[in-house]
């Protein structure tokens, strides 16, 4: 199962002798991670300025099968955080193996509990679930361990099928 601890510790890992100097600072991860909402791919907005505990998340791929396409997150700070992950919804319908059409999100910092030791810890920060949820677009769009498993069945079967999909759903619901 791809990970966001296992990306980040890859992300390091290939940094090379560079990587010997910056791999322990946090301070090059947090960097990594504010520019998602630099260049671009992540945006916030709080339609109730009064309820900062919940707010909308649109992330907007630069690359990959969802670049073009505008997908909104429902995001929802409960009153336990830090001890319990936000709770997260896809509103945009979607074709992707760790989404369902529905909203549900398969993203191990979501999870509470986690077998694997990667679900959520109070040491984990709103930065990376924009993080995680932006990288479900990318590093993390995971074939192998699908929540929608139509979905991957149908990458497997039939990759280029697969990225038509993808594109008719963005020009559907996703503009």
């Amino acid at each position: 199962m791809l990970t966001l601890a296992s990306k980040l510790k890859r992300d390091d890992g290939l940094k090379g002798s560079r990587a010997s100097a910056t791999a322990s600072d946090p301070t090059r991860r947090v960097s990594v991670r504010d520019r998602l909402l630099v260049k671009g791919t992540c945006q916030v907005h709080f339609p109730d300025p009064n309820q900062l505990h919940c707010f909308q998340l649109t992330v907007t791929p630069d690359e990959g099968y969802y670049q073009g396409g505008k997908f909104q997150f429902e995001t929802e700070v409960p009153d336990a955080y830090n001890m319990v992950p936000p709770k997260v919804k896809c509103l945009t319908r979607i074709w992707h193996p760790n989404i369902t059409e529905t909203g549900e999100i398969c993203l191990s910092l979501l999870r509470e509990h986690s077998i694997d030791g990667t679900g959520w810890a109070p040491t984990r920060t709103l930065k990376d679930v924009v993080w995680g949820l932006n990288s479900l677009f990318t590093d993390l769009l995971n074939f192998d361990d699908p929540l929608n498993i139509e979905a991957a069945e149908h990458h497997l079967r039939d990759k280029e099928d697969f990225r038509n999909k993808v594109e008719d759903y963005i020009k559907r619901y996703a503009r």
